[in-house]
């Protein structure tokens, strides 16, 4: 039997310290990729990944992760959609290939710390627990290589709609998942036509007056959060929207998604923060190769 199917992922609490052992210790159905293009970061932040959802991009994910390399990785919660599995069961293989190299990476020596969001809150009460290497956290202070210290949390505590009308957060969510699934459509077209990842939800959110506003606000309340409890700045997800700026001498860092935008956030081993697009990423390999073989064949 395989390891993974011992773990109820649609409600987590039967999952041992053993099972994520065993997960770590198989193999996955997608191999790593050998590349000599592995980058090494100080430390990486990533949320939203939305397992367990067909909006997930595991694929670009598990693209991203063989590509790159750090001595801590911060999960910033959201990282398997409960809410989503609890409705009706979706998990392809992809998604068994993301934990893997996830916790494969925490039993190769990265810290891994894992702060739960809403979507995968039953999480939240294992705070305090490792399994198979990985931390779990509800929060945590993060200080940056040239000594700032940043509060890193998933972010749901900041929103209203989710505290207070959680009814009305998952009225939401039904309407969210229409615009993913509009979104896998206008890409599969996208690919049909070798166009790039393009993200239809994304552009919505630009656009719409409201919705420029909640995220503006909700940046503003995170960034006064943070501010009251000394440190210098925050970072967070929840809201699927890449972001850093300073607001009121506070850092906010918001490291986006993997449904969306599907970016991260990482540090330089100098302190240096960077916001990583992997589409952009993947769409540049992706033009490069041609040129590469053109002068390959002209030497």
């Amino acid at each position: 039997m395989n390891a993974v199917s011992k773990i109820d992922l649609t409600g987590l609490s039967g999952a041992t310290i053993a099972d994520f052992s065993d997960f770590a210790n198989s193999q996955p159905v997608i191999p790593e990729r050998a590349t000599t293009e592995r980058r090494r970061y100080r430390t990486i932040w990533i949320s939203d990944i939305h397992l367990g959802t067909r909006g997930c991009n595991a694929e670009m994910l598990i693209d991203f992760l063989d590509h790159v390399d750090s001595e801590r990785m911060y999960l910033v919660g959201d990282i398997i959609d409960g809410w989503r599995l609890k409705k009706k069961f979706y998990w392809p293989t992809a998604h068994n290939d993301v934990v893997w190299r996830l916790l494969k990476r925490a039993k190769r020596g990265t810290e891994v710390i894992y702060i739960p969001g809403n979507h995968d809150e039953v999480m939240r009460q294992f705070t305090g627990l490792d399994f198979g290497g990985v931390a779990i956290r509800r929060k945590a202070i993060h200080e940056t290589a040239d000594g700032r210290r940043l509060l890193v949390l998933h972010g749901d505590e900041f929103d209203a709609i989710t505290l207070a009308h959680r009814w009305l957060a998952h009225v939401g969510d039904v309407a969210y998942e229409f615009m993913m699934a509009l979104n896998r459509w206008v890409n599969a077209y996208r690919r049909f036509f070798n166009l790039p990842y393009w993200s239809l939800s994304k552009h919505a959110k630009a656009k719409v007056k409201n919705a420029v506003q909640f995220i503006s606000n909700y940046e503003e309340i995170v960034a006064q959060a943070a501010g009251s409890r000394g440190v210098d700045g925050v970072v967070c997800g929840h809201i699927h929207t890449a972001e850093f700026r300073d607001i009121g001498g506070v850092e906010y860092y918001n490291d986006g998604d993997w449904v969306e935008g599907c970016t991260a956030l990482v540090e330089h081993f100098d302190g240096r923060m960077e916001l990583l697009h992997w589409a952009d990423e993947i769409a540049a390999r992706e033009t490069s190769r041609p040129t590469a073989k053109i002068e390959m064949l002209a030497a």
